[in-house]
């Protein structure tokens, strides 16, 4: 069977924390979630058991090499309850590989999948809507579910990228011709304009806009095609059945794969995957194995804390700050239908409470009495998980798909003696490691059970214990249930001085709001105002009798909207540290509120740097112009704040998609180091964006002569976006744990330069681009080595013996500057036709060079005059429908098209005015 489309149907780790494995060229364990937000619909579950193609179609496109095994559907709990539905386990809808969600606004049914890094990175997860997966009408403008889901497959699993380009469709030939940007380009078809009034549309083929086609021209591709390598293209042909490899990659192409990948086919580089190197070729014409399925459903949550208290935790305070980030975690962040439990440990372990069910604040208090206040003894780490493990069979039956939050700060060399018992429980085990000696074997119980793997750094106050307890939210995918850090901060403040600071609770968030603040040595004064005045002080917050250096403030029904401002003054003698968190859940289950989530990740190539990775979005849209800023904080270093950006240029791979990225460069040694990430967004900047790396949408197809064209693709218009989002506040919280890091302390060369640009104008070669840092991103390089070519493969791989471009005299700017280079080329005259390559490295103060830039392409092309129809001359399409007659009148000025009339009817004109355009990659 396939997959789901098989159904016409982060730190995290990346792809979520899948669970996906290779068993002998099978894939297992993939886990496709359907949103709590999805209506009941029998035929999801219905198309999803009877399609076959999509396992067929990855067997055949990878030449006999890999097939879909075993998939899981995750249900949610808002279904009805069926017996032949399993319990989960370790799978929940956070770590899916396809989630099955309506899109935001209506905003349309386009696939896609969300990568956050570069060449052959694994993606986060595919995402398809209910109605690509069941309305048959779409498959005439994306082709057959099985293809699409093998093309998105191949962005999830093996990192490549599309072969097409929205944004830049056409581009001029090294042959000096217009063609179709797509891979391979042994694809035909034409390059055709569509326009409509109401049902009534012409068709005709495209005239010349500069060097260019005109606005809004597409290519049409003939039906039946010899052309077979063109899965990243257009999987929609029948004749599509293989990737582009070496031999058919058209590398002129200016789509995301030649500049993400080096200009390399997708095939070569799934040919470079560790799936590959671990699998061979099966023998047959068809799969060993058709697909099995399993339907799992979304139970409320069962956690136990299993909380570490021996001896070394009555140091810098750790046992009163677990005690606060633990009650902070039962009264603000737990879901309302959770079970909770309690276990405490140190030499063995004790029940401190079984499972209770949140149903209400007395509930919640009841579990708070629970928490431990005193410390002492060693540290029996599998005690305390096979107490937890007890207590949760003992409320459930069961372990499958319960929670342990496992906390400690200290080693324990017995671990391995529980390893298995864990795998074996089918429970999630999420870890909080607590100081710089928290047991190094903590980070494998997550990796096993697909768990969090979270770090706090030690401090006077509960902040940083808070902020990885506020992570571990519920993973059902209802958005509408879990908690939001809307902020959160720990100062050091003199005596009598103040933290004067505002948050901002916008429209989507503002219920259950909670303000804490902790202090390390004597309460301050403080109160809180909300934005229309209302002040509350000390007496309207609470602080609890057992735990005397926190209060809380719960705000009533729905927080106004605006910015809270909040002061907090230092009244003790000498200095002490204060901390703030905020909280909150939806205003309402119909709108999706603005969600951070912040992963660490190390490179997969030389000298393996770090990256930070902030993604912001409402509901699947990205959210564009906001401020994010990380901290990243290791035990014994000082704390690093770090900008960072969605550019497109440094560590950012892809402008405007809400992912906000940037280079660590400031690594300490091996080790855990902490992330926090905090986004601000202001109503005048910000604004929802579009989804990239879409499955493309055919326009129409050609078919024995005849054009047959598909309803425009639905878009957005702009102040649609723009009205649905505001001012915001959000922090998230993730961790990393580096090892190796020598070379990176060794030095680090500038990034890759990726956004060079090249233009000709009056004889002259004019070079854009954004400089890069002497290390990676940051600070400034010492100059330029600037290199041209007349042949793109020659350039990129023998960049050293390539013709110099003289940059002596430029001077590179600080990181994210703009640079502009004009030289005139020697030896070279610039006439009809000319292409010339260009591409460049950065070199630092200690001649460590960048990886060769983007290469970008400089054009002088003059397309053919374009003639002008006489008034008699008609001129009938074979787009519009019988009876019609269509006179195209084209005014031409100085050789481009300016002004095109299409008279559908003796009343009837669509007029047109065609710009100027300039290829993204090719300027004139």
């Amino acid at each position: 069977m396939s997959l789901i489309f098989l159904l016409s149907f982060q730190l995290l780790h990346m792809a979520k924390g899948s669970m996906v494995w290779l068993n002998e060229s099978g894939y297992e364990d993939l886990v496709v979630a359907i949103n709590p937000s999805v209506p009941e619909d029998a035929n999801i579950i219905l198309n999803t058991m009877v399609r076959t193609y999509a396992s067929n179609y990855l067997f055949e496109a990878t030449k006999h090499r890999f097939f879909f095994k075993s998939v899981k559907i995750i249900l949610p709990k808002t279904w009805k309850k069926n017996s032949t539905y399993s319990r989960l386990k370790t799978e929940s809808y956070n770590k899916a590989d396809i989630i099955i969600a309506d899109p935001y606004l209506k905003y349309g049914d386009d696939p896609y999948t969300l990568q956050y890094g570069g060449c052959a990175m694994k993606g986060r997860y595919i995402h398809f809507t209910p109605n690509f997966l069941l309305d048959s009408s779409l498959l005439k403008v994306y082709g057959d579910r099985g293809r699409v889901f093998v093309h998105e497959w191949a962005h999830l699993r093996w990192g490549v990228f599309d072969e097409y380009n929205y944004n830049a469709p056409f581009y001029v030939s090294e042959n000096a011709r217009v063609e179709a940007t797509r891979c391979s380009a042994g694809v035909t078809g034409k390059p055709i304009l569509q326009n409509c009034i109401g049902n009534q549309c012409a068709t005709r083929e495209c005239q010349y806009d500069g060097q260019l086609y005109e606005a809004g021209c597409v290519f049409v591709p003939d039906l039946n095609q010899n052309s077979k390598n063109s899965i990243m293209y257009m999987q929609y042909l029948p004749s599509v059945v293989e990737f582009c490899d070496k031999n058919t990659h058209n590398y002129e192409a200016p789509n995301m794969q030649n500049k993400m990948c080096n200009y390399k086919s997708t095939w070569e580089v799934i040919m470079e995957s560790d799936d590959f190197r671990n699998s061979s070729v099966v023998t047959g014409l068809a799969p060993p194995f058709e697909t099995t399925f399993q339907l799992l459903q979304t139970q409320d949550r069962a956690v136990s804390l299993v909380l570490d208290v021996s001896g070394s935790m009555l140091s810098y305070n750790r046992i009163t700050n677990l005690r606060t980030a633990a009650e902070v975690f039962l009264i603000q962040i737990i879901e309302v239908g959770s079970r909770v439990g309690i276990v405490t440990f140190e030499s063995t372990a004790y029940e401190k409470s079984p499972l209770i069910q949140i149903t209400s604040i007395a509930t919640r208090q009841r579990l708070v009495q629970n928490l431990p206040t005193t410390a002492g003894g060693g540290t029996n780490i599998c005690a305390g998980i096979e107490k937890g493990l007890q207590i949760i069979t003992t409320a459930i039956g069961t372990t499958y798909g319960s929670e342990i939050v496992l906390l400690t700060d200290g080693e324990d060399s017995s671990m391995s003696v529980c390893r298995e018992k864990v795998r074996e429980s089918g429970a999630i085990i999420h870890t909080i490691a607590l100081g710089p000696l928290a047991a190094r074997e903590l980070e494998e119980f997550s990796n096993i059970t697909g768990g969090l793997q979270l770090y706090a750094v030690d401090v006077d106050v509960p902040s940083k214990l808070v902020e990885a307890f506020s992570e571990i939210t519920t993973g059902s995918g209802d958005i509408s249930e879990q908690s939001i850090q809307l902020e959160s901060k720990d100062q050091e403040v003199n005596s009598l001085g103040w933290i004067n600071n505002s948050v901002t609770i916008d429209k989507t968030v503002g219920n259950d709001t909670f303000f804490v603040f902790s202090w390390s040595r004597t309460q301050p004064f403080f109160f809180v105002r909300d934005p229309k005045g209302k002040e509350y002080g000390s007496s309207d917050f609470t602080v609890d009798s057992s735990n005397l250096k926190t209060a809380r403030l719960s705000i009533n029904g729905t927080a106004e909207v605006g910015d809270w401002h909040y002061y907090i003054q230092n009244v003790d003698t000498i200095v002490q540290t204060l901390s703030v968190t905020v909280t909150s859940r939806a205003a309402s289950s119909d709108v999706s509120p603005v969600i951070l989530q912040a992963y660490m990740e190390r490179t997969n190539t030389a000298p393996y740097p770090v990256v930070v990775y902030a993604e912001v979005s409402q509901n699947f849209l990205p959210v564009l112009g906001a401020t994010v800023i990380a901290t990243i904080e290791k035990d014994n270093a000082a704390a690093v704040t770090l900008p960072l950006f969605d550019s497109g240029t440094g560590a950012d791979m892809t402008k405007n998609d809400g992912i906000y990225s940037g280079y660590f460069t400031s690594v300490s040694g091996d080790g855990r180091y902490s992330l926090k990430v905090s986004a601000q967004g202001r109503n005048q900047t910000v604004r929802l964006g579009r989804r990239q790396n879409r499955a493309l949408y055919v326009p129409g197809y050609i078919e024995n002569g005849k054009i047959q064209m598909n309803a425009p693709r639905p878009e957005l218009a702009d102040e649609e976006i723009l009205a649905n989002l505001e001012s915001f506040s959000r922090t998230s919280t993730s961790s990393i744990k580096l090892d190796n890091t020598g070379s990176l302390l060794q030095g680090l060369p500038p990034c890759k330069i990726t956004d060079l640009d090249a233009y000709i104008e009056n004889e002259t070669i004019v070079l854009t681009w954004t400089a890069p840092g002497g290390d990676l991103d940051s600070g400034k390089a010492d100059h330029y080595i600037i290199k041209s070519g007349a042949d793109l493969l020659s350039l990129r791989d023998e960049f050293d013996n390539a013709t110099s471009v003289d940059s002596f005299h430029l001077i590179p700017q600080e990181a994210g500057s703009t640079e502009t280079l004009k030289f005139k080329p020697e030896n070279l005259i610039i006439e009809n036709g000319t292409i010339i390559y260009i591409a460049m490295r950065a070199v630092d103060d200690t001649n460590l060079t960048s990886d060769t830039s983007n290469i970008a392409k400089a054009t002088w092309f003059i397309p053919p005059k374009v003639s002008v129809p006489t008034d008699d001359e008609d001129n009938t399409s074979d787009g519009v429908g019988d009876g019609i007659n269509i006179t195209l009148i084209v005014a031409v000025v100085a050789g481009c098209v300016v002004l095109v009339c299409i008279i559908v009817s003796s009343t009837v004109c669509i007029l047109q005015n065609q710009k100027k355009r300039r290829d993204p990659a090719i300027r004139m």
